[in-house]
């Protein structure tokens, strides 16, 4: 019996393991036996379930594949759903319950699934929907090839793990855990009726089940508030509803073993109104008048016996009446008043648990009695337990009515008892994980509620059981809740140690990213604590992950990035992703620096220009010539060349100074870019440049000095005004052959030519001799220089000197003073 109760003596040693010995076995999960080390197969890697020092995880070798499974036989089949039944109470058998009004429901889901439709059973709790899935699962034996599937949806809200219990039910496949896309292959071929009874799942979750298995016809027992399947899932809806008046008082009276009375009967009709008939409140109502039947009766005997002298009993009898409305509609808080004291020890437990109830082997060392193993079929004849899947919780309401009268107030206390005992006994080397994974549901509640220590100590003992049980989603809860645990509580080491199983965990499950961050902790828990082994474990792991994300890498290559070709010439640069394939090679592309579209684009050869996109105009392609996903960057513009050099000195300053680029006229696309020129082309244009440069302005300080002091003012004449910036004219003389010859006129010699933009800036009154250069200059200057190409005679006298000729000789000369252009002619006087 200390054994029961997770005690050990102080004299017992352990017989393996290696934990240091201590006063309780709960302290050491191990002391119990040897540490369990379980071989499983999850899709592509063999996995050695370690609670030492951590799961091991490698690739499968060549030929250690598993092969493909068989599918169960029917005997196998039926001895499976047998033991996926609640367990045998001990003691008396509680006499089965009768299924009333409920034919026309019944054969109606019959009809339904015998066609292969899908129905969606929705009702409230206590409606008796698992007692009708049990009436249909009778009657829908040889429905299918693969039987009837019994399973429950309680707690499930994705549907991996139902596919998975649908896969270990139909297929032999122990201590095997498929990948996705063998999972998916094989429930593809599983044609079954499968009752899914409390399901909570829906919408799309619903679907991607049902699509997974389309050889299946699905029963789903459901409640009113689970989310309702989507439109296109062609999904029957059933509605059960209550009982009537009559199948009422035939329930009733079923329960209690007699008939009912007048006063009895008009009390029913009253619960049957207020209750809407829910057979669970008559299941219950009958519990209430058996246990009024036995008050009364002990009194009744009580009168007909003589009280002792030493007792201290009423000597008047008590007649306990019967109940009134509000205790009929909510009776837990009576009905628990009147049950054992280890009922009530176990309904505390249960409070404490959210409303799981331990197995009942495990009352005994919980509440401390020996035969409070009883008190489970005490409490389910009272109808406060409902059965779910392969155990018991309480039934809808109740645990809300006993905690609103004080049966939480000890939860704490309960659930860290709870949590002790169930890390000694799942640490336990008798105990399989199979037994475990059956009690998934109390021992996570246990561990919700516990303290940190406690709960360190129950996920370290339970993770591995989980994991060899095949029941990962218990695995992954109790894993996490572990992690937080420890580091909440300090523990280093088995904060490593779940986070190390979490990665592993992720990794048979294909999530790369989470396996290398849990890894990837792990080891650098480890590391701090100098854990040899542990990290090379976690180092192993983690190379698979890499492993695996090189593969997956390789699977999708990656993309490459292009330079635009045809599609630049709308003026924008486009990228184009092709694979990462080797491409021949193209002819040599001068290298262009990348800009931005804010930066003028300057090319390395003197003689190119460089202008924005026209439309037609075409860029080379830039082909990338290695296997190697890179990047090219190409101009927003194209490049264009000058085939001469440069011939005079504006051309020069136009090269290295561009001020107004011009845009570049559409041409036709040449098969080869010209190379460059070499770089001493370039200095020598750059040096006659400078040269030519010099002798422009010596030759300008020269004129400068002559015509400061020799130079005449122009005679007056009538003026006239024009808007062009230049005006440029000949000088005409004609002879009439009796008039001297004339003196030569003082003129400008033919300027150049502007471009369209550049303007002339001569001295009013003066002649250019030659047109500026298009440099520009930072301030105008105050007398630009003039250069005559002949001077005229200066004479004594200051006045000027007349032409004689026979027609006026107009000269030209041009001002500009702002954008006003005179033009003085001299005229013959």
């Amino acid at each position: 019996m200390d054994r029961t109760h997770g005690q050990t003596e102080q004299h017992e040693q352990p017989t393996g393991g290696s934990a240091p010995a201590a006063p309780t076995a709960a302290a050491t999960p191990a002391a119990a036996g040897p540490a369990r080390v379980v071989s499983l197969t999850a899709g592509g890697f063999a996995l050695t379930v370690n609670p030492v020092d951590g799961s091991e995880i490698e690739p499968l070798r060549p030929g250690t594949e598993p092969a493909r499974p068989a599918k169960r036989a029917a005997a196998a089949r039926a001895a499976r759903a047998a033991a996926a039944r609640p367990p045998v109470l001990p003691g008396p058998a509680a006499p089965a319950r009768p299924l009333l009004e409920r034919e026309e429901e019944r054969e109606r889901l019959v009809r339904l699934l015998g066609r292969g439709r899908s129905v969606r059973l929705t009702g409230p709790s206590g409606s008796g929907r698992s007692a009708l899935l049990d009436a249909v699962a009778d009657r829908c034996e040889g429905l299918a090839p693969d039987g009837v599937v019994r399973l429950s949806g309680y707690g499930q809200q994705q549907p991996g793990e139902l596919l998975h219990a649908l896969y270990s039910t139909v297929y032999e496949a122990d201590q095997q855990r498929p990948g996705r896309a063998e999972l998916l292959a094989r429930v593809r071929e599983i044609g079954a009726v499968v009752l899914l009874d409390d399901l909570e799942m829906g919408g799309t979750a619903l679907d991607e089940l049902m699509r997974a298995t389309p050889e299946c016809a699905y029963l789903l027992a459901v409640t009113p508030d689970t989310r309702a399947p989507s439109d296109d899932s062609h999904v029957e809806e059933v509605f059960l509803g209550g009982l009537g008046k009559a199948d009422c008082l035939e329930l009733l009276e079923a329960g209690v073993g007699r008939p009912l009375t007048d006063e009895e009967t008009a009390w029913a009709g009253d619960l049957c109104f207020a209750s809407e008939g829910l057979p669970l409140r008559f299941v219950q109502a009958a519990a209430l008048l058996r246990q009024r039947d036995e008050l009364n009766h002990h009194a009744e005997d009580d009168e007909e016996e003589e009280p002792g002298v030493f007792e201290e009993r009423p000597r008047d009898a008590v007649h306990v009446p019967l109940p009134t409305l509000a205790e009929g509609a909510a009776p837990a808080e009576l009905l628990a008043s009147r049950v054992s004291e280890s009922a009530r020890a176990a309904l505390r437990i249960a409070c404490a648990l959210g409303g799981e109830l331990p197995h009942h082997a495990h009352l005994p060392a919980l509440v401390g009695d020996t035969h409070a193993d009883t008190a489970v079929a005490e409490l389910l004849a009272c109808g406060l337990l409902t059965p779910v899947g392969t155990r018991y919780r309480l039934a809808s309401g109740v645990a809300r009515q006993l905690e609103e009268v004080g049966y939480g107030d000890t939860a704490p206390e309960e659930a860290r008892t709870a949590a002790r005992h169930y890390a000694w006994w799942t640490g336990h080397a008798s105990v399989v994980p199979e037994r475990v994974a059956a009690e998934a549901d109390a021992v996570l509640a246990a561990l919700a509620g516990a303290d940190v220590v406690a709960a360190v100590l129950l996920a370290r003992t339970a993770a591995p059981a989980f994991a060899a049980s095949l029941h990962w989603e218990a695995w992954e809860r109790v894993l996490r809740s572990g992690a937080e645990a420890a580091r909440k509580a300090g523990e280093v080491a088995e904060q490593a140690y779940f986070h190390h199983e979490l990665g592993v965990l992720a990794l048979c499950e294909e999530r790369l990213d989470r396996a290398r961050a849990e890894l990837e902790t792990s080891i650098g828990l480890r590391g701090a604590l100098a854990d040899k082994r542990g990290t090379v474990a976690g180092r192993r792991a983690l190379a698979l992950v890499v492993d695996g994300e090189t593969a997956g890498a390789a699977a999708s290559p990656p993309l490459r990035l292009e330079a635009p070709g045809a599609a630049a010439a709308a003026g924008e640069a486009v990228t184009v992703a092709t694979p990462a394939a080797a491409a021949p090679k193209a002819a040599p592309v001068p290298k262009v620096a990348p800009v931005s579209k804010a930066a003028p684009v300057a090319s390395e050869a003197p003689t190119t220009k460089v202008a924005p996109v026209a439309p037609g105009a075409r860029v080379a392609p830039v082909v990338p010539v290695s296997a190697e996903a890179v990047t090219r960057m190409t101009p927003v513009v194209p490049v264009t060349g000058r085939s001469d050099a440069p011939t005079t000195l504006s051309e020069v300053f136009e090269d290295a100074f561009p001020l107004n680029p011009k845009p570049a006229p559409p041409a036709a696309p040449r098969p080869a870019v010209a190379p460059p020129p070499a770089p001493g082309r370039r200095r020598l244009v750059l040096l006659a440049g400078a040269g030519a440069l010099a002798v422009v302005v010596l030759g300008t300080v020269v004129s400068l000095a002559l015509s400061s002091s020799d130079s005449a003012p122009p005679e007056q004449g009538p003026a006239v005004s024009s808007t062009p910036a230049v005006t440029e004219s000949a000088t005409t003389t004609v002879n009439s052959g009796i008039d001297p010859a004339p003196e030569p006129p003082v003129s400008a010699p033919p300027a150049e030519t502007s471009a369209p933009g550049q303007s002339a800036a001569p001295t009013p009154g003066r002649s250019p001799a030659r047109t500026p250069s298009r440099r520009p200059s930072p301030t105008p200057p105050k007398s630009p220089p003039t250069t005559p190409v002949s001077p005229a005679p200066t004479t004594a006298d200051p006045s000027p000197t007349p032409t004689a000729t026979g027609e006026p000789t107009p000269t030209t000369t041009t001002t500009q003073t702002g954008t006003t252009t005179s033009v003085s002619p001299v005229t013959d006087r």
